[in-house]
């Protein structure tokens, strides 16, 4: 699997007294669903390709919001191209909606942050975020962007922070390269997907 330079620098089920076949269904309906590779913003030269959904948190963390993410209720898909261009997904299922609308705001939060963070951390890098702005799908997407540039390096992130009732789910593309490079019309579409495609 290819990751992007930046990677570096950052370096429910419910027990029912159901026939099997009904609990089943029910089940699988309660399950969010992720993105396919078709999903994503095209890239000009190679086909995405996916990963399984696995439960947990990606080692190592993700990039940007991955310390706001409970472990015990994550499931993630990574995606990738045979250049440098990944992406990855992850999903959490909370209690309730207001746990779900908290955590939106927590990732969103640590998104927006980002930027001034790496900084603090890593001082001989530069990093600026962008809000890319709000989508009108289910309870609402946050998109947004990160330029991460090292002495040697350029690489451009886009996020976006969404939720459909308790269910929140993150999508996160980067590749090498600035804001300008940045796919922001695709991945649009790619952030109202994840959302609409949950349930």
């Amino acid at each position: 699997m290819r990751r992007s330079t930046a990677a570096v620098v950052t370096a429910t089920a419910i027990a029912l007294t159901l026939p099997a076949t009904t609990a089943t269904a029910a089940t699988a309906a309660s399950t969010p669903r992720f993105l396919a590779p078709a999903d994503l913003p095209p890239h000009p030269s190679s086909d995405w390709y996916a990963g399984a959904v696995t439960a947990g948190v990606p080692d190592p963390v993700p990039f940007c919001y991955g310390q706001a993410l409970p472990g015990a209720t994550s499931r993630y898909r990574e995606f990738w191209t045979d250049l440098d261009a990944n992406a990855r997904q992850v999903t959490v299922v909370e209690k309730d909606r207001a746990s779900a609308k908290g955590l939106a705001e927590l990732l969103r939060r640590s998104v927006r942050q980002c930027a001034a963070r790496t900084e603090a951390q890593y001082p001989d890098v530069d990093a600026t975020v962008r809000d890319l702005g709000r989508l009108n799908v289910e309870e609402g997407a946050r998109l947004y962007a990160v330029q991460v540039t090292t002495e040697y390096t350029r690489d451009v992130h886009l996020f976006s922070v969404g939720r459909d009732d308790r269910t929140v789910t993150v999508v996160q593309w980067g590749q090498m390269g600035r804001f300008k490079d940045a796919p922001v019309t695709a991945f649009r579409n790619t952030a109202r997907t994840s959302v609409a495609k949950l349930y």
